[in-house]
This record gives C-alpha cells, structure tokens and sequence, in this order.
C-alpha cells in the first residue's frame, strides 16, 4: 500500500512570503544605495567631476616656429632672436580680465599701452590662444610673480625669443622690423602656420623675405587640469625654423659710409658692378628698430614722427631728388650714339644760353662762361651750356629713351619693398601726367638732371654701374644666399643680368670715362678735392640739384639762403675706372656744392672698401 504524502499549504505559503519579503527587502537595498551613489554623482560631486571631465582635457597646441636669422656678407649677424620672459593670458581661463590685470598691475608694472596692446591682440585672437600682456620681464618681477601664480589661473611667464637687431640705426632702413601682427596681416598669411606667431615683418627684409624667414608651425597634444596647468604632453609634432639669409651687405663697409655722411641727411649706396651686390645702403638719419619689436609707447613713436629730419623716412629707397649734372655723362653717351655730338665738335659757353626768338637766359653755374667747351671739358668741368646745347639737338624723348636704357624712371625691382620708381620726363609723360604739351625750355633744364627729373639713390646708383661696366646691367639684390635649416650649407640666389648693351661704341664708352676720370683727377675737374694720395683711377661725376627756382635778376648766394632751401649735393663714382669694383651713389640734402660734400663721402667709403679687400 502506497502511502501519499500530504501538503503543508500554510507552511509552504509562509516560506514564500519570507522569502519575497527578504528578496523586496534587497532590491529597496540596491535601489537605496544606487540612488544614493546617483545624488552623490550628480549633486554632491556634480563640480568636481564636470571640471574632471571638461579641464582635464587633451589640447592641441601650436608650437612658434624659430624665425631665420640674417647675416651680412661676411657672416656678422644682424637680426637675431633673444630670449625674453613674457607675462601670457589665456582669456577663455581668467573669469574677471580686468580684475586679473588689475592684481597683476600691483605686482609687475603694466602701462596703459601694454593694455590697450594686450586687448587689441584679445579682440583679433581666439579666446584659448596665449596673448601677451607684458614682454621683457626681469629676473625680479618674474619671481614677484612666481611667488603669486596661484592667485591666477590662466596666466603663465613664457620663454620665448624675440627680435633683436645688433646694429640698430645702422641697418634699420635695410633689415626693417618685425611687429605684432594685425587682422589685416592675418588675413593675407596662412592663419593656421600664424597661429602661434605673433609677429610679422614690417618693414624692409624682415617684410620681403617673411615666407623664408618664418618658417612653419609645429603643433603638440597636451592633458591639462583645472588650473589650466600641463599634465603631461602626448604627442608633438616639432616646427621647421626659417631659412637664414645672408645678405650682400658689408656691415663695416655700412659703418664706414654712416660714418662718412656724419650728420648730413641724405644716403650712400655702394654697389658691386659686376653682379649687382649691394655692398652698402645708408640711409640718414635712421632710428633703433628694436622697440618696434615689442610694441613702441605712443610719445616715443609721435616724437619719431614729428622730427623735422624724418628719420623713419628711406631716403636709399624712396627718396626722390633731381640728378642734376650727374646724369650729363648718360645725356653726353646719348649724343654720341645719336650722331648729336662729337669727340671733335666744341660750344662756345659764355655763361648763358638762349633759344633763337627768346630773350630768356639759361644760365650756366659759371657765372662768366666756361669759353670754347668740348663733350669732354663740359663733362669735367660740368658745363651747362653745353648740354642745354646738346639736349636741344637731341630732343626730349630721344633723351629721355636713352636714359631709360639706364634704369632712370623705372624701379630697380631691388629685393625690398617700398622702392619708388622716380620720373624721366618725356613729351607722352607730360600728356599723360599733366595733360600739357612739351616746351622746348622744358628740354634744356632736362638735360642739365633738372626740371621734372626725379631720381632715387639707389636708381642713381644702379645707373652708375651700368655705366662703370660698360653696359652690362644686373638687378641690385640685398640677399646673397638662403640656408635652409641651422645645418645646410647657404644656397647662392641666382644672379639676373641683361645683355649688355650696345648702346655705344667702345671708343664712346672708353671716351665718357675718360672724360670722368678726368672730372676727379684733372686740376679743373669738380672733384678734384678727393683725387690725393690715391694708387689708382677713380670715375666720378658731381651734381648739384636746385631745391627752388631763382629769378633771371637774381643770384644764389648759400649763407642767404635758409639750409633747408639749399641745393642738394650729389656725387657718383666708380673705381678702379678701368676695371670697376664698386659704384657709388651720394645724395647729400641741402649739401650745396656735390665737389665738396658729397664726392668727400664717396672717396671716404671707396677708401675703406679697397682697404679692407686688401686685406
């Protein structure tokens, strides 16, 4: 018999309550301590984890690239960069700016220019990027600093290079500067390779030659914390520093020239005929580039531009002055080639000119006529009858189409910015300009360098040694050779030359240099105060350019007349005259007599440049 075993429903039932009572009782645990982390999470640690989650973050930046440096011919540097300590903001980082820079000020000096700089900077940058607020810092106020930095977040002292230029006025006007860079700038570069640049090149080489000089960002991935602080870097890509440039310049050759013009305003430019090298440019007076670098305070700036000597003014470059009777050997060549002249031919000077059917008197700088003048008297004792003579047979524009052959009129096209091309008159360029016909008055005072010709030192220079090689013409060019990366050999910048002229027979040629020559050697040449105690021949040809007219009744006397009304004092050269080295142009303002101021400065640099080549 088989016995059943019987049910127990009420135990069976208690059981299961006691189970899903101890089961409810765990899941309200969980539920509990799970509500209890989310408050924990989301209320009481909300701001430690959202500044974990949003500050220790990984950024991206930019790394400056080392900008080229630039050397002269002989390898003396001329700009380099500097190490300097820099008082850097992140806005997106400083709650209160104004407040922030006001607790920096009672520390560290900051002027108003600083800030107003710092704030036009924040309103062209990015709001994570690094702004400068004070640069150049010394040893104490970055440990007054330092001893604060906890006070606040988001500013650092940087150690960056800056721009410094060993020589200052000297190069000023060659080298330029470099300075902050504006929105305008930014707008013609490559923003992302600016970005953590924040200078530009201004002016001169620094302005030409900026893409080389540059270089091109690096870029590194970096966790920061809270404070903004570097945690660790995790990777980097490192930038490519900018080529180097060495110059044609040599800087005591460019020393001995400054020193030559003294306190003259004006400029000196020595050129290589050979190949166009640019062996000194001067420019005078000239100013310290360096605080431009940083930022220049607005009275230091107001003062250089309201000086009466201008000397932020490039006279080499941009400065434009009547030749005046150095282009007489050019118009001289040009009547020669034309069949208006003759080595054989001579003009009687009797100290005055006039056209047939007018009474008006051109006069000659010899107020008693220099007598019987040939092409060779005229050219070395500076004859102006003569060539109010020939440029009357020539005519303006076969005038003015020979000296063009010269570069006169036209830009040197010179590796620096900012050249102006000057003016050589002819008839269409009188229609053109002034909407007027040519007068024949106006063909006799253009053959003596006077009337509407203007003229730039360096094109005057340019001209000159084209005439000292005979008609071989090359480009001026200030960069010699470009070195990419600190440890390549400096590459040569190609020359350009044209072909040289046949623009006059050798016997023309050998007969205008002769007649040069003589202008400096011969007892009545106009330079012949500087041809002593020399081994060899110098070429040279003076000038003197009205800065105002003079009535026919009247007569110039230089202490009558108030110094910056007096003629302007020119002189070209070139030497040795049979095999040229070096051509020279000088441009002396208000120098009066070119035989007496400015031929001294040339025979000075040309001094200097065979004795330091002998060496």
């Amino acid at each position: 018999m088989v016995r059943q075993r019987i049910k127990d429903h009420i135990r069976e039932s208690r059981t299961f309550n006691e189970r899903a009572a101890i089961a409810l009782a765990i899941v309200i645990i969980m539920i509990f301590v799970i509500l209890a982390r989310l408050v924990y999470l989301q209320i009481i640690s909300h701001e430690h984890f959202t500044t974990l989650a949003e500050d220790n973050r990984v950024s991206i930046v930019p790394i400056p690239p080392t900008r080229g440096l630039i050397y002269d011919r002989n390898g003396a540097i001329l700009a380099q960069n500097v190490p300097a300590f820099s008082l850097e903001i992140v806005p997106e980082r400083v709650t209160d700016m104004d407040q922030t820079i006001q607790a920096l000020s009672e520390i560290i000096e900051i002027s108003d220019d600083h800030i107003k700089r710092f704030k036009k900077q924040q309103r062209q940058k990015s709001a994570f990027r690094s702004i400068p607020l004070r640069t150049h810092l010394n040893e104490v106020e970055v440990a007054r600093f330092a001893a604060s930095r906890h006070l606040f977040p988001g500013v650092e002292i940087e150690a960056r290079l800056v721009r410094d230029y060993p020589y200052s006025h000297l190069t000023a006007h060659v080298i330029g500067y470099v300075g902050r860079i504006n929105v305008n700038e930014l707008k013609k570069v490559d923003a992302s390779n600016y970005s953590a640049t924040h200078h530009i090149g201004k002016l001169g080489i620094e302005k030409f030659y900026e893409d080389q000089l540059h270089g091109t960002v690096g870029f590194k991935n970096i966790e920061t914390n809270v404070m903004g602080r570097t945690i660790r870097t995790l990777e980097q890509s490192l930038p490519v520093p900018g080529d180097d440039l060495y110059l044609t310049i040599d800087i005591e050759l460019q020393q001995a020239a400054s020193k030559a013009l003294g306190d003259h305003r004006g400029a000196a430019i020595a050129i290589d005929p050979r190949n166009g090298d640019v062996l000194a440019m001067v420019s005078q007076p000239s100013y310290d580039p360096n605080p431009f670098v940083v930022g220049i305070d607005a009275k230091s700036y107001r003062a250089l531009q309201n000086d009466i000597d201008n000397p932020l003014f490039d006279r080499a470059l941009r400065g434009q002055y009547p030749p005046g009777s150095t282009i007489k050997p050019l118009v001289g060549l040009a009547g020669l080639e034309n069949g208006k002249a003759s080595i054989n031919e001579s003009v009687f000077c009797p100290g005055w000119f006039s056209l047939k059917g007018d009474d008006h008197r051109y006069r000659d700088w010899k107020k008693e006529g220099h007598g019987v003048t040939s092409l060779e008297k005229a050219i070395v004792q500076s004859c102006d009858v003569y060539f109010y003579d020939l440029s009357l047979k020539l005519g303006i524009d076969a005038m003015s189409d020979y000296l063009a052959q010269f570069g006169l009129g036209q830009k040197t096209n010179i590796d620096l910015p900012g050249e102006l091309a000057g003016i050589l008159p002819s008839s269409h360029w009188k229609r053109q300009k002034k909407g007027l016909p040519w007068y024949t008055g106006e063909t006799l005072i253009s053959g003596i360098g006077q009337g509407y010709n203007l003229t730039t030192p360096l094109q005057l220079a340019s001209a000159t040694a084209t005439l000292a090689s005979r008609g071989l013409h090359s480009q001026p060019r200030i960069v010699k050779a470009i070195a990419s990366g600190r440890n390549n050999e400096p590459q040569p910048v190609p020359l350009v030359q044209q072909e040289r002229h046949h623009i006059a027979s050798d016997e023309n040629w050998e007969y205008t240099v002769n007649a040069m020559v003589k202008a400096v050697h011969s007892p009545r040449g106009t330079a012949r105060a500087i041809s002593h105690n020399i081994p060899f021949k110098i070429a040279g040809k003076t000038g003197t350019a009205q800065v105002f007219g003079i009535k026919q009744d009247e007569e110039y006397v230089k202490e009558d007349v108030a110094e910056r009304l007096r003629d302007h004092a020119l002189f070209i050269a070139f030497a040795p005259a049979d095999k040229p080295e070096i051509a020279i142009a000088v441009v002396v303002e208000n120098g009066g007599s070119g035989g007496t101021v400015a031929a001294p400065v040339a025979r000075k640099i040309i001094d200097h440049f065979f004795m330091s080549t002998s060496k």
